[in-house]
């Protein structure tokens, strides 16, 4: 492993007799990857992690932020089987065995059992491949995408063990190569279409364990200080911090509010507000001791656009709907507001291209909706919702997150024109907007 101070390469043998450090320049190494179980993590891995997700220190992030950029990184890479479970692949298979078994080995097959032993030979070696392919199209270290490839490959690959083994037992007179081969043939396709079918379904699971990732990321903060971007816990600062009242006398053109203070955090430590001319503030009243003074600077402005930015959860789905009812908020003003998301439609009209996650709780929160908020989703925005899928901001990096959402606040610059990229909710007489697509 490399030292990511010197550079130096350092083996197991120099590691362990080091006591963890480096031979070079005593570093200490946070991580020892033989060591670990499951995943495995080395010090130039979590550093290139920090590097990307930061850009390069120039960016903010959240803990969340860097979690799902490691688990996407250790993520299995490509295997030689997968390769075979393909139609392509099980043509090569069968082909090298088959050749393999006939030149090789079915002298001494004939001499003892016959022609049948090779032919049940091949059909186990084509169980073995089906079966990887099953394991693999359940398997969470692959992503939905590559799931649902894998059993559509099941599929395909057992209806051809089907037929081909039910020709060769006709051939042999085998009556339980016949049974095998059919059962095989049936299986296949009822098993892979039950994976196929749930195409909502699209849920993941995480392969790092997030109380793991937490230790990790101590014992990095411990020995580095490589962290600088790393954003902490947002603090409640209940004291008002004094404005100005030459600064309080003016007024925001935008809000940006949060369902999380961590997004707002986000947000303000990036500077967003700045660069933007706008307001951020959470659904909680973060950040606690400027929020007063910022939504009575708000309230002057009757040309007033708020934009919602929110996980795709009910809870989430439900700021833009306490927005527009809450007197502390916007009930009895003439404020325009623009949900940018995370909306389930954005989910799904983006494909296999968000990590989309699945919890009972979740599928509770949806069905107890109130049904002004049910109303203004689809039917598949629901079902989608129902089976417990959600989706959190912080799946996107920091990059990504910023861009997403200063291309929805410039889609908003034409708003009531053909030019716009927003959809009316709730009729002609409403003022509230939703963005089609999640950038």
């Amino acid at each position: 492993m490399k030292c990511i101070n010197c550079k130096t390469e350092n083996n197991l043998k120099a590691r362990t007799t080091n006591r963890g450090r480096c031979l070079r320049c005593n570093h200490q190494f946070a991580f020892e990857p033989t060591a670990m179980t499951g995943v495995k993590i080395t010090d130039p891995m979590f550093a290139k992690a920090i590097a990307d997700i930061s850009v390069n220190d120039t960016l903010f992030f959240t803990p969340k932020q860097l979690f799902y950029l490691l688990d996407k990184r250790s993520r299995s890479r490509p295997k030689f089987y997968e390769g075979l479970s393909t139609v392509t692949g099980y043509l090569i298979v069968n082909i090298v065995f088959g050749i393999f078994f006939l030149f090789f080995l079915i002298p001494f097959y004939i001499i003892f059992s016959g022609v049948s032993i090779y032919i049940w030979v091949m059909f186990v070696i084509n169980s073995l491949l089906l079966l990887k392919t099953f394991t693999a199209s359940r398997s969470s270290q692959y992503r939905y995408k590559k799931r649902q490839e894998f059993a559509k490959n099941f599929q395909t690959l057992g209806v051809i063990v089907g037929i081909f083994g039910i020709i060769f037992s006709l051939l042999s007179s085998s009556f339980p190569l016949f049974l095998a081969s059919f059962a095989i043939g049936l299986l296949s396709i009822y098993l892979g279409a039950r994976k196929i079918d749930k195409k909502l379904a699209n849920r993941e699971k995480f392969i790092i364990d997030l109380n793991q990732f937490q230790g990790w990321l101590n014992t990095w903060t411990e020995i580095n200080s490589m962290t600088t971007k790393l954003l902490p816990p947002p603090r409640a600062l209940n004291a008002n911090t004094a404005v100005s009242p030459d600064v309080s006398a003016y007024s925001f053109d935008r809000l940006v509010v949060c369902d999380r203070p961590e997004i707002a955090q986000f947000l303000i430590a990036n500077n967003f507000h700045f660069e933007n001319n706008c307001a951020v503030l959470s659904i909680t009243g973060y950040p606690q001791n400027i929020f007063d003074t910022t939504m009575e600077m708000l309230r002057r402005n009757p040309d007033l656009k708020v934009y919602a930015l929110h996980d795709c959860t009910p809870r989430g789905i439900g700021l833009v709907d306490h927005l527009r009812t809450s007197p502390n908020w916007f009930s009895d003003s003439s404020a325009i507001i623009i949900d940018l998301g995370l909306l389930p439609r954005q989910i799904i009209a983006a494909g296999d291209n968000i990590f989309v996650l699945s919890s009972e709780s979740s599928a509770r929160d949806a069905v107890q909706l109130p049904p002004a908020i049910r109303q203004d989703l689809s039917a598949e925005e629901l079902e989608w919702l129902d089976l417990g899928n959600y989706v959190e901001l912080e799946s996107f990096s920091a990059q990504r997150l910023i861009q997403i959402l200063n291309r929805g606040i410039a889609g908003s610059l034409y708003l009531g024109s053909d030019d716009s990229s927003l959809i009316l909710l709730g009729g002609t007489d409403s003022s509230t907007y939703v963005v089609d697509s999640f950038g």
